[in-house]
């Protein structure tokens, strides 16, 4: 059996310039002025199972459950509320469950909302074992059963998305609905991910224990529209809890982004049959709008929409991004 080859996606012209953006030395001291809002940001608040918070104005339960996994359990840390029809919101890097605070708000009154923090991040568990994209998928499903979810909405983001690729595919007739926001899909191309080499190069994962340099660089990099300073220095706690920067890089070196590309093109999206919102920030730099216009026809049953922001368009323009989210799962 002959090995199938594919081609990378040529980069847009207008992007091309600004691809060494965060090498250059302006980009750095812009990231140094930026740091001086979050000098106070304390340290993280641990939660306790059956904690509650009001986010806007929702009162939201903090939860630990024990599901299936590495070391016989995993120990996942979730935020919940509301009752009826679930979605389930899975961040990206390097965020949190805190990243969809205003979706759930915004679906709490008519849906059973969950933002999970996952494997690896938050407050969820950060042990050795299968840091795999198709491993924590099915212990992610094996949270959702102890859940007791038969059938639910997926929305996620970023590497999220990477992981609810795999749970798709394993439980097609589970999934209601898929919102995939700001992940590549069919087109790639590796120069416009460069952080594979950052999260697996030793003498360079150090910035992972700098929880405000990582955030602020990555959302000063990333972000055509400011975000607020209450939404960073959250993001920025949630990112401090211990031992994040030894987990996360485990799934880095578990694979690779070209062969996250090769699993969706041959084996993935074909297994969706389920209808797929591919939601994209319209001034992402690294995703360009070009690679994702269109793609709907790759899909079994997808559509495409794009909202006026870059990467982080879940807290860059939170109120088109949920409603977006709302016209597809309502």
């Amino acid at each position: 059996m002959s090995a199938v080859a594919f081609d990378y996606t040529p980069i847009p012209e207008r992007l091309v310039a600004d691809l060494d953006m965060d090498a250059r030395p302006e980009f750095g001291e812009r990231v140094s002025r930026r740091l001086a809002a979050f000098a106070n940001v304390g340290p993280p608040r641990s939660n306790s199972d059956g904690e509650r918070e009001t986010i806007g104005g929702t009162e939201v339960i903090h939860r630990f459950v024990e599901a299936p996994g590495d070391s016989e359990t995993l120990r996942w840390h979730l935020v919940e509320a509301g009752a009826g029809e679930p979605v389930v919101f899975l961040h990206g890097l390097p965020d949190s469950w805190f990243m969809w605070h205003r979706q759930l708000d915004a679906f709490a009154s008519t849906h059973r909302v969950i933002a999970v923090d996952l494997k690896g991040y938050g407050q969820s568990d950060k042990r050795t074992g299968d840091y795999r994209a198709p491993g924590v998928a099915e212990q992610l499903l094996a949270l959702l059963d102890v859940l007791g979810l038969e059938e639910f909405n997926v929305v996620a983001h970023d590497r999220g998305a990477v992981l609810a690729d795999h749970l798709g595919a394993m439980a097609p007739s589970r999934v209601l609905r898929y919102v995939r926001s700001e992940q590549h899909l069919w087109h790639f191309h590796p120069d416009l991910a460069p952080q594979q080499l950052l999260f697996t190069d030793p003498a360079r994962t150090s910035v992972l224990a700098e929880p405000a340099v990582l955030v602020v660089a990555a959302y000063l990099l990333l972000c055509a529209k400011p975000v607020a300073d209450a939404d960073l220095a959250r993001t920025i706690q949630e990112w401090s809890h211990p031992q994040i920067n030894w987990a996360v890089p485990r799934y880095f070196n578990s694979s690779s982004f070209r062969q996250e590309w090769i699993d969706r093109r041959t084996r993935l999206i074909e297994r969706w049959d389920f209808p797929v919102l591919v939601l994209q920030g319209a001034r992402d730099p690294r995703q360009p709008r070009e690679f994702y216009e269109g793609v709907d026809c790759h899909l079994p049953d997808g559509r495409v929409a794009f909202v006026d922001a870059g990467h982080f368009c879940v807290l860059e323009n939170p109120a088109e991004t949920t409603a977006a989210i709302a016209s597809f799962i309502t």
